[in-house]
């Protein structure tokens, strides 16, 4: 019996839970992170989004695991996940899986009308992608980013935030570099025959495209945050004020000195993109970003620094 709650805890993929905590990028991004009645609110609201997040994403695994059982156990690391290698029966990982998704679906209706209208776009795009999407070339990638996009998405929705038309591009860029390079990743492990056994998907792909792919989305996703850091909106008065602007977040308003992670969010993508090819530590971003020292340090100092410019330094 424990063995088979460890295997269930497993599937549900704890160390994937990390990107779940993006939910709090839209509370954070506003510049209203600091203590108060409201923020103490929001706070507990966020968490709340997250757990139901989570059970959701948790309950998709065990589909995933169940449809992908076969070509899993071609894969050198995969070959061993509980459903894979027969651990857990599959009646038992889709009654989890149905149970598990009516709990988070339930829970997020709770919370907000629209949050369970994100979190329910998300449920059923990561089964489309399961039966049937992850199979199509690029659409495969753009269902992966999607999935970073709608968790950040969903964190100011339940919070009602707003934020800046920058900071989605940048989110959106960051999104499709994160899903490119994880396929890279993936022959980087498997090398091209490999990858191809595991994920048919993979004979469109070769490792030149991959690659220019991966250039596009890594340039892009510091320009992005580049034009994020330079266009911030000065307050000029009521009369030079586009009332759609005043709705924007108090992102737009910070000053000048986040320009300042700028190299740093260089030297994250450029040691991320180093690791893709070191096919022993890239099979996923965030096992990337657990285990690899350098770019867990790069990770912290840009967010203490964004901390500092949106918190305390001057504005």
């Amino acid at each position: 019996m424990v063995e088979l709650l460890v295997n269930i805890a497993k599937t549900a993929r704890p160390r994937q839970w990390v990107k779940n905590l993006t939910l709090f990028a839209a509370l954070l991004f506003t510049g209203n992170l600091l203590p108060a009645d409201w923020i103490i609110r929001d706070f507990k609201i966020v968490w709340s989004g997250i757990i139901a997040f989570t059970i959701v994403a948790s309950s998709i695994y065990f589909l995933n695991d169940i449809v992908d059982a076969e070509s899993d156990r071609a894969h050198p690391f995969k070959k061993y996940r509980p459903i894979a290698s027969g651990k857990i029966p599959l009646l038992l990982a889709f009654s989890i899986f149905v149970g598990g998704s009516t709990i988070g679906l339930a829970f997020a209706k709770i919370l907000s009308p629209l949050f369970f209208l994100v979190v329910g776009g998300y449920w059923l795009m990561q089964i489309l992608y399961s039966l049937w999407l992850k199979y199509i070339e690029v659409v495969d990638v753009f269902i992966i980013a999607l999935g970073f996009f709608l968790r950040v998405l969903a964190g100011g929705i339940i919070i009602y935030a707003h934020l800046s038309f920058w900071f989605f591009l940048c989110l959106i860029s960051v999104s499709l570099f994160l899903a490119v390079g994880k396929r890279r990743a993936e022959m980087a492990i498997l090398h091209e025959q490999g990858a191809i056994a595991h994920r048919k998907v993979m004979k469109v792909y070769t490792a030149s495209i991959l690659d220019s792919y991966l250039s596009i989305f890594a340039t892009s996703s510091f320009l992005s945050w580049a034009l994020f850091t330079f266009n911030f909106y000065e307050a000029a008065g009521p009369s030079a004020t586009p009332s759609t602007l005043i709705l924007l977040s108090k992102t737009l308003t910070i000053n000048k000195w986040l320009m300042a992670t700028i190299p740093v969010v260089i030297f994250g993508i450029m040691r991320y993109i180093r690791i893709i090819y070191d096919g022993s530590k890239a099979e996923t971003p965030e096992k990337v970003i657990l285990q690899d020292l350098p770019l867990l340090i790069t990770v912290a100092l840009w967010a203490t620094m964004v901390l500092g410019v949106l918190y305390i330094g001057p504005s």
